[in-house]
Protein backbone atom coordinates (compact mmCIF):
# COMPACT_ATOMS: atom_id res chain seq x y z
CA UNK A 1 0.00 0.00 0.00
CA UNK A 2 1.22 4.04 -0.67
CA UNK A 3 1.74 5.55 2.50
CA UNK A 4 0.48 9.09 2.85
CA UNK A 5 4.00 10.24 2.58
CA UNK A 6 4.49 8.15 -0.50
CA UNK A 7 1.30 9.65 -2.08
CA UNK A 8 2.57 13.25 -1.50
CA UNK A 9 5.71 12.45 -3.95
CA UNK A 10 6.83 13.99 -6.98
CA UNK A 11 9.27 14.04 -9.61
CA UNK A 12 12.72 16.35 -9.18
CA UNK A 13 11.99 18.03 -12.60
CA UNK A 14 9.55 19.16 -14.52
CA UNK A 15 6.80 16.42 -15.37
CA UNK A 16 6.40 18.06 -19.16
CA UNK A 17 9.81 16.94 -19.43
CA UNK A 18 9.50 13.74 -18.51
CA UNK A 19 6.44 13.27 -20.12
CA UNK A 20 8.74 14.62 -23.57
CA UNK A 21 11.32 12.05 -22.68
CA UNK A 22 9.38 8.97 -22.21
CA UNK A 23 7.17 9.76 -25.50
CA UNK A 24 10.49 9.96 -27.56
CA UNK A 25 10.67 6.78 -26.77
CA UNK A 26 7.74 5.75 -27.16
CA UNK A 27 7.38 7.32 -30.05
CA UNK A 28 10.10 5.39 -31.58
CA UNK A 29 8.33 1.81 -31.04
CA UNK A 30 4.59 2.69 -32.21
CA UNK A 31 6.34 4.27 -35.35
CA UNK A 32 7.75 0.77 -35.51
CA UNK A 33 4.57 -1.50 -35.85
CA UNK A 34 3.65 0.42 -38.87
CA UNK A 35 6.58 1.81 -41.03
CA UNK A 36 7.59 -1.32 -41.96
CA UNK A 37 4.35 -2.23 -44.00
CA UNK A 38 5.20 -0.65 -47.28
CA UNK A 39 8.59 -1.80 -47.06
CA UNK A 40 7.47 -5.59 -47.31
CA UNK A 41 8.14 -6.26 -50.99
CA UNK A 42 11.18 -3.99 -50.97
CA UNK A 43 12.22 -6.83 -48.57
CA UNK A 44 11.08 -9.89 -49.75
CA UNK A 45 13.01 -9.05 -52.85
CA UNK A 46 15.99 -8.50 -51.30
CA UNK A 47 15.76 -11.46 -49.22
CA UNK A 48 14.47 -13.87 -52.20
CA UNK A 49 11.40 -14.71 -50.63
CA UNK A 50 7.82 -14.49 -51.28
CA UNK A 51 5.70 -11.87 -50.27
CA UNK A 52 3.77 -14.53 -48.08
CA UNK A 53 7.07 -15.14 -46.03
CA UNK A 54 7.77 -11.28 -45.90
CA UNK A 55 4.58 -10.97 -43.68
CA UNK A 56 6.09 -12.85 -41.08
CA UNK A 57 8.60 -10.08 -40.42
CA UNK A 58 5.12 -7.82 -39.33
CA UNK A 59 3.87 -11.27 -37.43
CA UNK A 60 7.12 -12.07 -35.89
CA UNK A 61 7.36 -8.41 -34.08
CA UNK A 62 3.37 -8.05 -33.43
CA UNK A 63 3.77 -11.83 -31.51
CA UNK A 64 6.51 -10.90 -29.20
CA UNK A 65 5.56 -7.23 -28.62
CA UNK A 66 1.89 -8.49 -27.41
CA UNK A 67 3.16 -11.46 -24.88
CA UNK A 68 5.85 -8.38 -23.27
CA UNK A 69 3.11 -5.72 -22.83
CA UNK A 70 1.18 -6.99 -19.77
CA UNK A 71 4.46 -8.35 -18.09
CA UNK A 72 5.75 -4.72 -17.09
CA UNK A 73 4.62 -4.26 -13.32
CA UNK A 74 6.36 -7.27 -12.77
CA UNK A 75 9.65 -6.27 -14.12
CA UNK A 76 9.20 -2.93 -12.80
CA UNK A 77 8.85 -5.35 -9.49
CA UNK A 78 12.24 -6.99 -10.07
CA UNK A 79 14.34 -4.31 -11.26
CA UNK A 80 12.67 -1.15 -11.11
CA UNK A 81 10.33 0.42 -13.53
CA UNK A 82 13.47 3.18 -14.38
CA UNK A 83 15.89 0.25 -15.11
CA UNK A 84 13.04 -1.63 -17.22
CA UNK A 85 12.31 0.82 -19.19
CA UNK A 86 16.08 1.33 -20.15
CA UNK A 87 15.89 -2.18 -20.68
CA UNK A 88 13.62 -1.99 -23.67
CA UNK A 89 14.97 0.73 -25.06
CA UNK A 90 18.38 -1.18 -25.20
CA UNK A 91 17.16 -4.23 -26.42
CA UNK A 92 14.91 -2.16 -28.90
CA UNK A 93 17.87 -0.16 -30.62
CA UNK A 94 20.36 -2.81 -30.39
CA UNK A 95 17.64 -5.55 -32.41
CA UNK A 96 16.90 -2.01 -35.00
CA UNK A 97 20.70 -2.45 -35.73
CA UNK A 98 20.81 -6.31 -36.46
CA UNK A 99 17.38 -5.71 -38.48
CA UNK A 100 19.09 -3.88 -40.81
CA UNK A 101 21.84 -6.04 -40.97
CA UNK A 102 19.59 -8.98 -41.70
CA UNK A 103 20.95 -10.59 -44.61
CA UNK A 104 18.30 -13.38 -44.94
CA UNK A 105 14.73 -13.98 -43.37
CA UNK A 106 15.65 -16.21 -40.60
CA UNK A 107 18.43 -13.42 -39.44
CA UNK A 108 15.62 -10.82 -39.69
CA UNK A 109 12.93 -12.84 -38.26
CA UNK A 110 14.75 -13.33 -35.11
CA UNK A 111 15.68 -9.65 -34.84
CA UNK A 112 12.65 -8.70 -35.50
CA UNK A 113 11.35 -11.48 -32.06
CA UNK A 114 14.30 -9.17 -30.35
CA UNK A 115 12.79 -6.35 -31.54
CA UNK A 116 9.21 -6.57 -30.16
CA UNK A 117 10.08 -8.02 -27.02
CA UNK A 118 11.92 -4.45 -26.55
CA UNK A 119 9.29 -1.95 -27.98
CA UNK A 120 6.55 -3.83 -25.68
CA UNK A 121 7.93 -2.67 -22.45
CA UNK A 122 8.09 0.93 -23.82
CA UNK A 123 4.28 1.87 -24.44
CA UNK A 124 3.02 1.26 -21.10
CA UNK A 125 5.68 2.33 -19.24
CA UNK A 126 5.71 5.57 -20.71
CA UNK A 127 1.93 5.80 -19.94
CA UNK A 128 2.66 4.62 -16.24
CA UNK A 129 5.46 7.22 -15.94
CA UNK A 130 3.22 9.89 -17.20
CA UNK A 131 0.71 8.82 -14.98
CA UNK A 132 2.78 8.94 -11.69
CA UNK A 133 4.67 12.38 -12.69
CA UNK A 134 1.41 14.47 -12.74
CA UNK A 135 -1.56 15.44 -10.41
CA UNK A 136 -4.85 14.25 -11.12
CA UNK A 137 -6.06 17.40 -12.38
CA UNK A 138 -2.93 17.70 -15.54
CA UNK A 139 -3.09 13.76 -15.88
CA UNK A 140 -5.15 14.59 -18.83
CA UNK A 141 -2.92 16.59 -20.84
CA UNK A 142 0.07 14.80 -20.29
CA UNK A 143 -2.09 11.80 -21.49
CA UNK A 144 -2.99 13.85 -24.63
CA UNK A 145 0.75 14.21 -25.42
CA UNK A 146 0.76 10.23 -25.05
CA UNK A 147 -1.85 10.42 -27.02
CA UNK A 148 -0.27 12.10 -29.84
CA UNK A 149 2.55 9.02 -29.99
CA UNK A 150 -0.13 6.51 -29.98
CA UNK A 151 -2.29 7.51 -32.93
CA UNK A 152 -0.51 9.38 -34.86
CA UNK A 153 3.12 7.45 -35.48
CA UNK A 154 1.17 4.74 -37.08
CA UNK A 155 -0.79 6.96 -39.50
CA UNK A 156 2.54 8.59 -39.98
CA UNK A 157 4.71 5.45 -40.27
CA UNK A 158 3.54 3.70 -43.74
CA UNK A 159 4.12 7.23 -44.89
CA UNK A 160 7.68 7.52 -43.67
CA UNK A 161 8.32 4.15 -44.38
CA UNK A 162 7.67 4.08 -47.89
CA UNK A 163 9.57 7.65 -48.47
CA UNK A 164 12.74 6.40 -46.49
CA UNK A 165 12.43 2.59 -48.94
CA UNK A 166 11.94 4.40 -52.00
CA UNK A 167 14.65 6.85 -51.95
CA UNK A 168 17.13 4.97 -49.53
CA UNK A 169 16.53 1.44 -48.80
CA UNK A 170 14.62 -0.40 -46.45
CA UNK A 171 17.62 -1.10 -43.80
CA UNK A 172 17.38 2.06 -42.81
CA UNK A 173 14.00 1.81 -41.67
CA UNK A 174 15.44 -0.04 -38.40
CA UNK A 175 18.73 2.23 -38.65
CA UNK A 176 16.67 5.23 -38.17
CA UNK A 177 16.04 3.92 -34.22
CA UNK A 178 19.68 3.98 -33.24
CA UNK A 179 20.16 7.64 -32.92
CA UNK A 180 16.54 8.00 -31.48
CA UNK A 181 17.42 5.14 -29.01
CA UNK A 182 21.06 6.63 -28.09
CA UNK A 183 19.20 10.32 -27.08
CA UNK A 184 15.91 8.55 -25.33
CA UNK A 185 18.42 6.24 -23.07
CA UNK A 186 20.02 10.17 -22.18
CA UNK A 187 17.68 11.31 -21.34
CA UNK A 188 15.72 8.71 -19.41
CA UNK A 189 19.13 8.42 -17.20
CA UNK A 190 19.00 12.23 -16.70
CA UNK A 191 15.57 12.89 -16.07
CA UNK A 192 13.00 9.91 -14.86
CA UNK A 193 13.02 8.54 -11.14
CA UNK A 194 10.69 5.75 -9.50
CA UNK A 195 8.30 6.83 -7.21
CA UNK A 196 9.02 5.31 -3.96
CA UNK A 197 6.13 2.86 -4.10
CA UNK A 198 7.99 1.41 -6.79
CA UNK A 199 10.17 -1.05 -4.43
CA UNK A 200 12.65 -3.48 -6.71
CA UNK A 201 14.01 -6.53 -5.00
CA UNK A 202 15.29 -8.92 -7.28
CA UNK A 203 13.89 -11.53 -5.25
CA UNK A 204 10.87 -11.28 -7.40
CA UNK A 205 12.72 -12.57 -10.43
CA UNK A 206 11.62 -16.31 -9.10
CA UNK A 207 8.01 -15.12 -8.66
CA UNK A 208 7.48 -14.83 -12.13
CA UNK A 209 4.35 -16.64 -13.16
CA UNK A 210 5.89 -18.88 -15.39
CA UNK A 211 2.51 -21.02 -16.28
CA UNK A 212 0.83 -17.81 -16.67
CA UNK A 213 3.80 -16.80 -19.19
CA UNK A 214 3.37 -20.00 -20.99
CA UNK A 215 -0.37 -19.20 -21.48
CA UNK A 216 -0.18 -15.73 -22.19
CA UNK A 217 2.55 -16.68 -25.30
CA UNK A 218 0.44 -19.59 -26.80
CA UNK A 219 -2.72 -17.35 -26.92
CA UNK A 220 -1.27 -14.19 -27.96
CA UNK A 221 1.12 -16.54 -30.68
CA UNK A 222 -2.26 -18.40 -32.12
CA UNK A 223 -4.42 -15.06 -31.93
CA UNK A 224 -1.72 -12.97 -34.22
CA UNK A 225 -1.23 -15.86 -36.54
CA UNK A 226 -4.57 -16.91 -36.92
CA UNK A 227 -5.01 -13.16 -37.53
CA UNK A 228 -2.57 -12.30 -39.71
CA UNK A 229 -2.64 -15.84 -42.22
CA UNK A 230 -6.54 -16.27 -41.71
CA UNK A 231 -7.71 -14.30 -44.77
CA UNK A 232 -4.84 -16.04 -47.16
CA UNK A 233 -5.79 -19.78 -45.90
CA UNK A 234 -9.67 -19.88 -45.88
CA UNK A 235 -10.09 -18.99 -42.30
CA UNK A 236 -11.48 -22.55 -40.31
CA UNK A 237 -11.51 -24.19 -43.94
CA UNK A 238 -7.94 -24.48 -43.02
CA UNK A 239 -5.95 -27.01 -40.58
CA UNK A 240 -3.26 -24.67 -40.10
CA UNK A 241 -5.70 -21.70 -38.24
CA UNK A 242 -7.26 -24.18 -36.73
CA UNK A 243 -4.77 -25.34 -34.94
CA UNK A 244 -4.32 -21.62 -34.08
CA UNK A 245 -7.56 -20.73 -33.45
CA UNK A 246 -7.49 -23.27 -31.10
CA UNK A 247 -4.33 -22.41 -29.50
CA UNK A 248 -5.85 -18.80 -28.39
CA UNK A 249 -9.09 -20.13 -27.48
CA UNK A 250 -7.90 -22.78 -25.08
CA UNK A 251 -4.47 -20.63 -23.77
CA UNK A 252 -6.66 -17.15 -23.14
CA UNK A 253 -9.51 -19.54 -21.40
CA UNK A 254 -6.44 -21.01 -19.74
CA UNK A 255 -4.54 -17.86 -19.16
CA UNK A 256 -7.80 -16.14 -16.89
CA UNK A 257 -8.44 -18.80 -14.75
CA UNK A 258 -4.89 -19.02 -14.04
CA UNK A 259 -4.23 -15.21 -13.27
CA UNK A 260 -7.42 -15.16 -11.34
CA UNK A 261 -6.00 -17.80 -8.70
CA UNK A 262 -2.62 -16.72 -9.08
CA UNK A 263 -1.11 -15.38 -5.92
CA UNK A 264 1.33 -12.82 -7.73
CA UNK A 265 -0.68 -13.00 -11.34
CA UNK A 266 1.38 -11.91 -14.69
CA UNK A 267 -1.71 -10.04 -15.21
CA UNK A 268 -3.95 -8.85 -12.61
CA UNK A 269 -7.44 -9.64 -13.86
CA UNK A 270 -9.01 -8.96 -11.03
CA UNK A 271 -8.98 -5.06 -11.79
CA UNK A 272 -11.85 -6.43 -14.14
CA UNK A 273 -13.68 -6.46 -10.52
CA UNK A 274 -13.59 -2.46 -10.73
CA UNK A 275 -16.44 -1.87 -13.23
CA UNK A 276 -14.97 2.01 -14.63
CA UNK A 277 -11.35 -0.08 -15.77
CA UNK A 278 -13.73 -2.85 -17.01
CA UNK A 279 -15.69 -0.59 -19.64
CA UNK A 280 -12.16 1.28 -20.15
CA UNK A 281 -10.72 -2.19 -21.12
CA UNK A 282 -13.64 -2.36 -23.56
CA UNK A 283 -14.01 0.83 -25.20
CA UNK A 284 -9.81 1.09 -25.60
CA UNK A 285 -9.79 -2.38 -27.59
CA UNK A 286 -12.47 -0.84 -30.00
CA UNK A 287 -10.58 2.63 -30.22
CA UNK A 288 -7.66 0.75 -30.86
CA UNK A 289 -9.41 -1.20 -34.07
CA UNK A 290 -11.44 1.74 -34.91
CA UNK A 291 -7.96 3.51 -35.59
CA UNK A 292 -6.63 1.12 -37.08
CA UNK A 293 -8.26 -0.53 -39.17
CA UNK A 294 -9.01 3.20 -40.73
CA UNK A 295 -5.84 3.47 -41.26
CA UNK A 296 -5.19 0.55 -43.60
CA UNK A 297 -8.97 0.71 -45.29
CA UNK A 298 -8.46 3.97 -46.74
CA UNK A 299 -5.32 4.15 -48.09
CA UNK A 300 -6.22 0.26 -49.40
CA UNK A 301 -8.93 1.67 -50.88
CA UNK A 302 -6.89 4.42 -52.65
CA UNK A 303 -4.47 2.32 -54.26
CA UNK A 304 -6.91 -0.75 -55.49
CA UNK A 305 -9.74 1.04 -56.91
CA UNK A 306 -8.13 4.87 -57.33
CA UNK A 307 -5.27 4.07 -58.72
CA UNK A 308 -3.17 6.07 -56.12
CA UNK A 309 0.77 4.99 -55.57
CA UNK A 310 1.76 4.21 -52.25
CA UNK A 311 3.59 7.92 -51.63
CA UNK A 312 0.25 9.42 -52.72
CA UNK A 313 -2.09 7.23 -50.40
CA UNK A 314 -0.13 7.93 -47.59
CA UNK A 315 0.02 11.81 -48.08
CA UNK A 316 -3.95 11.52 -48.24
CA UNK A 317 -3.81 11.01 -44.62
CA UNK A 318 -1.55 13.91 -43.35
CA UNK A 319 -4.67 15.91 -42.83
CA UNK A 320 -5.45 13.44 -39.98
CA UNK A 321 -2.26 14.02 -38.67
CA UNK A 322 -2.63 17.60 -38.92
CA UNK A 323 -6.22 17.11 -37.20
CA UNK A 324 -4.67 15.00 -34.29
CA UNK A 325 -2.26 17.71 -33.27
CA UNK A 326 -4.92 20.21 -33.17
CA UNK A 327 -7.18 18.51 -31.11
CA UNK A 328 -4.64 16.43 -28.81
CA UNK A 329 -3.90 19.10 -26.62
CA UNK A 330 -7.58 20.66 -26.62
CA UNK A 331 -8.91 16.84 -25.45
CA UNK A 332 -6.10 17.17 -23.04
CA UNK A 333 -7.80 20.60 -22.06
CA UNK A 334 -11.04 19.35 -21.76
CA UNK A 335 -10.81 15.80 -19.58
CA UNK A 336 -10.13 18.93 -16.49
CA UNK A 337 -13.38 20.71 -17.70
CA UNK A 338 -15.32 17.59 -18.66
CA UNK A 339 -16.51 14.63 -17.33
CA UNK A 340 -14.69 11.52 -18.74
CA UNK A 341 -17.65 9.80 -19.92
CA UNK A 342 -19.49 12.74 -21.41
CA UNK A 343 -16.03 13.35 -23.89
CA UNK A 344 -16.09 9.76 -24.53
CA UNK A 345 -19.76 9.42 -25.58
CA UNK A 346 -18.95 12.72 -27.67
CA UNK A 347 -15.58 10.99 -29.38
CA UNK A 348 -17.60 7.81 -30.28
CA UNK A 349 -20.76 9.93 -31.71
CA UNK A 350 -18.18 11.80 -33.76
CA UNK A 351 -17.00 8.35 -35.29
CA UNK A 352 -20.44 7.13 -36.16
CA UNK A 353 -21.71 10.47 -37.91
CA UNK A 354 -17.68 10.09 -39.60
CA UNK A 355 -18.37 5.99 -40.81
CA UNK A 356 -22.04 7.06 -41.70
CA UNK A 357 -20.89 10.04 -43.70
CA UNK A 358 -18.12 8.29 -45.27
CA UNK A 359 -20.24 4.70 -46.37
CA UNK A 360 -22.34 7.08 -47.89
CA UNK A 361 -19.67 9.22 -49.67
CA UNK A 362 -17.15 6.50 -50.95
CA UNK A 363 -16.73 6.40 -54.63
CA UNK A 364 -15.10 5.96 -57.22
CA UNK A 365 -15.50 9.30 -58.44
CA UNK A 366 -14.05 10.56 -55.30
CA UNK A 367 -10.95 12.72 -55.55
CA UNK A 368 -7.44 13.43 -53.67
CA UNK A 369 -9.10 16.43 -51.49
CA UNK A 370 -12.52 14.57 -50.20
CA UNK A 371 -9.64 11.77 -49.67
CA UNK A 372 -8.38 13.84 -47.23
CA UNK A 373 -11.29 15.23 -45.99
CA UNK A 374 -12.84 11.85 -44.86
CA UNK A 375 -9.54 11.06 -43.18
CA UNK A 376 -9.96 14.06 -40.91
CA UNK A 377 -13.63 13.13 -40.11
CA UNK A 378 -12.16 9.91 -39.20
CA UNK A 379 -9.22 10.79 -36.91
CA UNK A 380 -10.93 13.72 -35.37
CA UNK A 381 -12.56 12.12 -32.35
CA UNK A 382 -9.57 9.93 -31.47
CA UNK A 383 -7.85 12.27 -29.36
CA UNK A 384 -11.21 12.52 -26.76
CA UNK A 385 -11.55 9.18 -26.75
CA UNK A 386 -8.39 8.05 -26.36
CA UNK A 387 -7.71 10.80 -23.53
CA UNK A 388 -10.57 10.30 -21.71
CA UNK A 389 -10.17 6.29 -21.58
CA UNK A 390 -7.15 6.28 -20.49
CA UNK A 391 -7.65 9.09 -17.57
CA UNK A 392 -10.42 7.10 -16.39
CA UNK A 393 -9.02 4.12 -16.65
CA UNK A 394 -6.88 5.18 -13.46
CA UNK A 395 -10.37 6.28 -11.60
CA UNK A 396 -10.66 4.42 -8.34
CA UNK A 397 -7.45 2.65 -8.45
CA UNK A 398 -4.42 2.61 -5.94
CA UNK A 399 -1.60 4.27 -6.88
CA UNK A 400 0.54 0.67 -6.62
CA UNK A 401 -1.75 -0.51 -9.76
CA UNK A 402 -0.27 2.07 -12.31
CA UNK A 403 1.85 -0.42 -14.05
CA UNK A 404 -0.84 -2.56 -14.58
CA UNK A 405 -3.30 -0.27 -15.69
CA UNK A 406 -0.90 0.94 -18.25
CA UNK A 407 0.34 -2.76 -19.30
CA UNK A 408 -3.55 -3.77 -19.78
CA UNK A 409 -4.83 -0.68 -21.10
CA UNK A 410 -2.25 -0.53 -24.10
CA UNK A 411 -2.54 -4.64 -24.44
CA UNK A 412 -6.44 -3.91 -25.10
CA UNK A 413 -5.51 -1.22 -27.53
CA UNK A 414 -2.80 -3.55 -29.65
CA UNK A 415 -5.31 -6.30 -29.58
CA UNK A 416 -7.97 -4.59 -30.70
CA UNK A 417 -6.04 -3.11 -33.85
CA UNK A 418 -4.63 -6.59 -34.72
CA UNK A 419 -8.47 -7.51 -34.70
CA UNK A 420 -10.52 -5.29 -36.80
CA UNK A 421 -7.64 -5.06 -38.82
CA UNK A 422 -7.92 -8.81 -40.15
CA UNK A 423 -12.05 -8.83 -39.35
CA UNK A 424 -12.65 -5.46 -41.54
CA UNK A 425 -10.29 -6.85 -44.44
CA UNK A 426 -11.82 -10.36 -44.08
CA UNK A 427 -15.25 -8.43 -44.10
CA UNK A 428 -14.43 -6.05 -47.25
CA UNK A 429 -13.54 -9.30 -49.39
CA UNK A 430 -16.95 -10.93 -48.33
CA UNK A 431 -18.44 -8.10 -48.76
CA UNK A 432 -17.42 -7.42 -52.13
CA UNK A 433 -18.03 -11.28 -53.32
CA UNK A 434 -21.52 -10.97 -51.83
CA UNK A 435 -22.17 -7.56 -54.23
CA UNK A 436 -20.28 -9.08 -57.20
CA UNK A 437 -22.88 -11.89 -57.01
CA UNK A 438 -26.03 -9.78 -56.45
CA UNK A 439 -24.67 -7.43 -59.70
CA UNK A 440 -24.00 -10.35 -61.94
CA UNK A 441 -27.47 -11.11 -61.87
CA UNK A 442 -28.41 -7.86 -63.44
CA UNK A 443 -25.88 -8.64 -66.37
CA UNK A 444 -28.42 -10.68 -68.41
CA UNK A 445 -29.60 -9.53 -71.68
CA UNK A 446 -32.93 -9.67 -70.81
CA UNK A 447 -32.20 -6.32 -68.62
CA UNK A 448 -32.36 -3.09 -70.73
CA UNK A 449 -29.69 -1.28 -68.93
CA UNK A 450 -27.00 -3.91 -69.43
CA UNK A 451 -28.21 -4.04 -72.86
CA UNK A 452 -27.90 -0.45 -73.73
CA UNK A 453 -24.16 -0.80 -71.85
CA UNK A 454 -22.84 -3.70 -73.84
CA UNK A 455 -24.48 -2.24 -77.36
CA UNK A 456 -22.26 1.06 -76.99
CA UNK A 457 -19.43 -0.28 -75.60
CA UNK A 458 -19.17 -3.18 -78.66
CA UNK A 459 -19.96 0.00 -81.12
CA UNK A 460 -16.50 1.68 -79.32
CA UNK A 461 -14.56 -1.31 -79.99
CA UNK A 462 -16.14 -2.40 -83.02
CA UNK A 463 -13.29 -0.33 -84.99
CA UNK A 464 -10.80 -1.64 -83.02
CA UNK A 465 -10.60 -5.68 -83.00
CA UNK A 466 -14.14 -6.52 -85.00
CA UNK A 467 -17.75 -7.31 -83.78
CA UNK A 468 -16.46 -10.78 -82.29
CA UNK A 469 -13.60 -8.93 -80.44
CA UNK A 470 -15.57 -5.88 -79.62
CA UNK A 471 -18.25 -8.11 -77.56
CA UNK A 472 -15.52 -9.65 -75.73
CA UNK A 473 -13.84 -6.51 -74.59
CA UNK A 474 -17.19 -5.10 -73.94
CA UNK A 475 -18.19 -7.39 -71.99
CA UNK A 476 -14.74 -7.41 -70.20
CA UNK A 477 -14.82 -3.75 -69.54
CA UNK A 478 -18.67 -4.07 -67.97
CA UNK A 479 -17.45 -7.08 -65.70
CA UNK A 480 -14.27 -4.87 -64.46
CA UNK A 481 -16.85 -2.37 -63.54
CA UNK A 482 -19.21 -4.41 -61.67
CA UNK A 483 -16.13 -5.96 -59.57
CA UNK A 484 -14.94 -2.72 -59.01
CA UNK A 485 -18.57 -1.41 -57.72
CA UNK A 486 -18.81 -4.29 -55.88
CA UNK A 487 -14.90 -3.39 -54.55
CA UNK A 488 -16.88 0.02 -53.38
CA UNK A 489 -20.05 -0.97 -52.12
CA UNK A 490 -18.03 -3.63 -49.71
CA UNK A 491 -15.82 -0.57 -48.46
CA UNK A 492 -19.33 1.19 -47.86
CA UNK A 493 -20.68 -1.82 -45.25
CA UNK A 494 -17.43 -2.26 -43.54
CA UNK A 495 -17.93 1.62 -42.78
CA UNK A 496 -21.83 1.03 -42.05
CA UNK A 497 -20.54 -1.86 -39.62
CA UNK A 498 -18.17 0.75 -38.23
CA UNK A 499 -20.41 3.28 -36.87
CA UNK A 500 -22.93 1.00 -35.59
CA UNK A 501 -20.30 -0.16 -33.48
CA UNK A 502 -19.54 3.43 -32.24
CA UNK A 503 -23.33 3.58 -31.70
CA UNK A 504 -23.10 0.91 -29.03
CA UNK A 505 -20.10 2.23 -27.73
CA UNK A 506 -21.43 5.60 -26.71
CA UNK A 507 -23.91 3.73 -24.55
CA UNK A 508 -20.98 1.65 -22.93
CA UNK A 509 -19.22 5.30 -22.10
CA UNK A 510 -22.71 6.46 -20.24
CA UNK A 511 -22.13 2.70 -18.10
CA UNK A 512 -18.91 4.81 -16.77
CA UNK A 513 -18.97 6.13 -13.17
CA UNK A 514 -19.65 10.58 -13.75
CA UNK A 515 -16.18 11.72 -11.92
CA UNK A 516 -15.59 15.93 -11.23
CA UNK A 517 -13.60 17.12 -14.25
CA UNK A 518 -9.39 16.25 -13.38
CA UNK A 519 -10.10 14.13 -10.36
CA UNK A 520 -10.23 10.14 -9.32
CA UNK A 521 -14.05 8.99 -8.48
CA UNK A 522 -14.28 7.21 -5.29
CA UNK A 523 -12.50 4.05 -5.30
CA UNK A 524 -15.52 1.21 -5.55
CA UNK A 525 -15.63 -1.58 -3.54
CA UNK A 526 -14.24 -4.84 -4.99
Amino acid sequence: MVTATERQWKPRVNPWVIAGTVALAAFMEVLDTSVANVALPHISGNLGVSTDDGTWVLTSYLVSNAIVLPMGAWASSVIGRKRFFLLCIAVFTIASFLCGLAVSLPMLLISRVIQGAGGGGLQPMAQAIMADSFDAKKRGQAFALYGLVAVLAPSIGPMLGGWITDNYSWRWIFYFNIPVGILASFLVMRFVEDPPWIKADRGNLKNLDYVGFGLLTVAMGGMQIMLDKGEEDGWLASNFIRTFAGMFVFGMIGLIWREWKAKDPLINVRLFKFKNFAICALLMLVTGGILNAATVLQPQFSQALLGYTATVAGEALTGGGIALLVLMPLAGWGTGRFAARNLIAGGFAGFAVAFYYASTHTTLGMGFAFSSWLRILQMAPIPFCFVAITTAAYIGLPKEATDQVAGIINFTRNVGGSVLIAVSGALVTNRSLFHQARLADHMQSGNPVFANRLSALTNAYGGVSGVAGADAMARGEIYRQMNQQASVMGYQDIYRMLCWLSVGMIVCAFLLSKNKPGEGAPVESG
